[in-house]
């Protein structure tokens, strides 16, 4: 089971109610999300709270925000292949967050590390000329490889990498 922690804000805009209490999880199918706007449009940023590991998603509709967690295993899937992980390897995550339960976020260590992640967002579109000219692609690429302080300054790539070595084999 995956648990997406919604901020505040995330939550108002998916007019849903967290659920409360203990939530059985493994830390990596543990996430933050949070709701931004870039250019004028809603987009979504989800990081995981073992290793940091993100997902931009953009241009966001009320129909998507509808289907919040087939959206988020959608992105999930995408940025995984991406990365060039195996295909036991993304069956195995995805196996693991085909249930997802929406809480409140619970760490203000990973929303710091957020808003650092936000910046660094805003700024790739920024020097691309806006989200229009943007390559979300890349711009996940270079956001998981940013050295992040709460992980001893590794990249949440490798990180990402090594939990997933063993799985699916």
């Amino acid at each position: 089971m995956g648990i997406i922690r919604c901020t505040a804000k995330l939550l108002t805009e998916l007019k849903t109610k967290p659920l409360i209490g203990p939530f059985q999880s493994s830390g990596w199918c543990d996430w933050h999300a949070n709701l931004l706007r870039v250019d004028r449009k809603k987009c979504l940023l989800f990081t995981n709270n073992q290793t940091l590991y993100s997902i931009f998603l953009s241009s966001m509709k009320k129909s998507d925000l509808e289907n919040f967690d087939k959206v988020f295993r959608l992105g999930l899937f995408t940025s995984l292949l991406a990365e060039g992980f195996t295909e036991p390897q993304i069956e195995y995550v995805l196996s693991k967050h085909q249930q997802i339960v929406i809480a409140k976020t619970n760490s203000r260590s990973i929303l710091g590390s957020m808003n650092d992640l936000v910046f660094q967002i805003k700024s790739m579109i920024y020097m691309k000329g806006g989200l229009a000219n943007a390559d979300l692609y890349e711009i996940n690429k270079q956001l998981n490889r940013i050295p992040m302080s709460a992980i001893n300054y590794k990249a949440s790539i490798d990180e990402l990498k090594r939990l997933l070595a063993d799985a699916g084999k």
